[in-house]
């Protein structure tokens, strides 16, 4: 079985090999070296590496190979999930209450443009930046995995017959999620200039920095917000469809984010001297702000709450998911110690184990594998 709760202890430090000056091309489009020698393990790295890109055998990173295999054994597309309840619910008169409503399309236009955006960090800026084949082969599925959750966002929007323009819009109009996406975008907007090369200090901790803004923070911290208003109408029986998708979406989010965690770990560990007391000061003043970000959304999505859910606990909620967040990266906690305020979130939510409340397809759709998630 394989476990993705364990995230700091799967990079392993390796031996120190003096490398050539020169780094190997890192688009692995340039001229073919045909004097080049064949690639060993240990002239693998995660950035500014000097080895071929174009050559993933031998493995060094096996964790991220894994985790390439995990997204393909848990192929899904939203299609294959029905939204009848959810329509006839969501065309009743009395099937929700107008805070209800107010969460779910706020919930829609946040994730409707926050997977597009995520893909396009990983296409123009993580990919050409992390020189390693094996994490890069992982990266191709991701991002194939961020448009299957764009697709299933489309899909509920055409299910429900939503106003297209409005829910995938709302990253510009709506202030609460128009922020987030603004505060995250900014790590990036100088990494896919043309001209921005890894290799000195600077650079290399604003790839980190841009690690941790997408990885640790977009998909590890703000996702879960969503996923917790949409299980929690899931737990109740309303918009069951949705929160099927939604679960879907998590046990893909909850890889992602470990794979991030591993990368940065890994990162860490080659380049000791870029993680300084006052970067990982830097890291944890993200972290604390992204939280404040989340809570402020919260207010908004859910200005008065509905059954079980509320403002003041998912920003409970954040607080505890953004102390966890500092511990995976090996980082003092930055709010006071905090209880998990939904209990019943801890198994699908937590990343301890996988597992779907509905005991439907994400324990018993497989394609091509076998993984258990119990």
């Amino acid at each position: 079985m394989l476990d993705w709760s364990d995230t700091t202890a799967t990079p392993k430090a390796p031996a120190f090999i003096p490398l050539p000056e020169a780094p190997a091309d890192a688009t692995g489009l340039g001229t073919i070296d045909r004097s080049g020698g064949r690639v060993s393990v240990d002239e693998k790295r995660m950035i500014n590496c000097r080895a071929d890109v174009n050559q993933l055998l031998p493995l060094k990173y096996k964790w991220a190979w894994e985790k390439y295999l995990a997204g393909c054994n848990n192929h899904w597309m939203p299609t294959e999930v029905s939204m009848q309840a959810d329509i006839a619910l969501w065309k009743s008169r009395d099937g929700l209450t107008e805070d209800e409503r107010r969460a779910i399309k706020r919930n829609l236009g946040f994730f409707a443009a926050s997977e597009s955006l995520v893909a396009n960090n990983i296409v123009l800026a993580i990919y050409r930046h992390l020189t390693n084949p094996e994490c890069r082969q992982y990266l191709l599925r991701q991002a194939f995995e961020e448009a299957v959750h764009t697709h299933t966002f489309q899909y509920i929007v055409e299910s429900l017959g939503l106003d297209e323009g409005e829910l995938f819009n709302m990253y510009r109009e709506v202030p609460s999620i128009t922020d987030k996406a603004a505060w995250a975008l900014k790590h990036t907007q100088h990494l896919d200039d043309p001209d921005f090369k890894t290799g000195t200090p600077e650079n290399d901790q604003a790839f980190v920095r841009d690690l941790v803004a997408f990885y640790v923070i977009f998909e590890g911290m703000w996702f879960y917000t969503g996923f917790a208003q949409i299980l929690s109408l899931g737990r109740r029986n309303k918009m069951v469809g949705i929160a099927e998708q939604y679960q879907y979406i998590l046990r893909d989010e909850s890889i992602h984010l470990n794979f991030g965690i591993d990368v940065i770990n890994q990162i860490k560990i080659e380049n000791p001297h870029l993680w300084t007391r006052q970067f990982q000061d830097e890291i944890r003043t993200m972290i604390r702000e992204a939280a404040e970000l989340e809570a402020a959304y919260g207010r908004d999505t859910m200005p008065r709450g509905f059954l079980g859910l509320n403002a003041a606990l998912c920003e409970t909620y954040m607080h505890f998911i953004a102390n966890r967040r500092c511990a995976q990266l090996g980082l003092a906690p930055v709010f006071a110690e905090t209880e998990n305020p939904f209990p019943w979130m801890s198994e699908a939510m937590d990343l301890k184990k996988e597992k779907n409340f509905f005991e439907t397809r994400v324990i018993e759709y497989q394609n091509g594998g076998a993984l258990s998630w119990d």
